[in-house]
């Protein structure tokens, strides 16, 4: 399927564990891959971008996982959205900063009204990241 349809309809949801397990089904079953092997083989496939969501991250709010989000972020050519973790503004600088994430989003912080979406949008555009206001 993705070899035929146009790549800007295709995102790839990593549910990533550091091991060598991708999860599925929400979590609940693994597959035998690792994530530098599937982000390069749903690139190759044309996948328009990774959305790439660290399991057992998420919803910690200690940060976004930067090793694994470089280590995609460089090996990919297409848009990398950083996933599962974030708890402050300053996690979305740290992402943005140390990797080459396009994007980076959270749920759980914003959802429990620990950080309003506009403080985080500030707080970029202060060290010059582009946002959309």
């Amino acid at each position: 399927m993705m070899e035929t349809n146009p790549s800007y309809r295709m995102m790839i949801d990593d549910d990533s564990l550091w091991n060598d397990d991708r999860r599925v089904n929400g979590g609940r079953e693994g597959r035998p891959i690792g994530a530098y092997e599937l982000a390069k083989a749903v690139e190759k496939r044309r996948a328009g971008e990774i959305l790439l969501n660290r399991i057992d991250c998420d919803g910690q709010g200690k940060g976004f996982d930067i090793d694994l989000i470089k280590l995609i972020s460089d090996a990919v050519s297409i848009p990398v959205i950083a996933s599962s973790g974030a708890g402050a503004v300053e996690h979305f600088s740290k992402v943005f900063k140390k990797t080459n994430a396009s994007a980076a989003l959270a749920a759980g912080m914003f959802h429990r009204k620990e950080e309003p979406i506009q403080s985080v949008k500030e707080h970029l555009l202060e060290i010059g990241i582009e946002v959309r206001m």
